[in-house]
């Protein structure tokens, strides 16, 4: 697979997720892109690796995995 975005960094604010993507910041709501972000707790949201190729990222502690292409979407 060839990655055609890059996500550089993840942060929480409040009930949005905060994404570095491209040079580009975005914002959405946890709700609208993860059911299980959205009830994970503080600790368990932050605990998270970007994958090697910037393409996705995954919480193990919740097993959950989300790529680019699908938060590009839900914006």
């Amino acid at each position: 697979m060839i990655a055609t975005h890059h996500i550089e960094s993840v942060s929480f604010e409040q009930n949005q997720i905060c994404l570095q993507i491209d040079g580009k910041l975005i914002k959405l709501p946890v709700a609208k892109v993860s059911k299980k972000l959205d009830s994970a707790n503080e600790i368990q949201r932050n605990f998270f690796t970007i994958s090697p190729s910037g393409y996705g990222i995954h919480w193990p502690l919740i097993d959950e995995d989300l790529s680019v292409d699908f938060l590009l979407k839900t914006v």
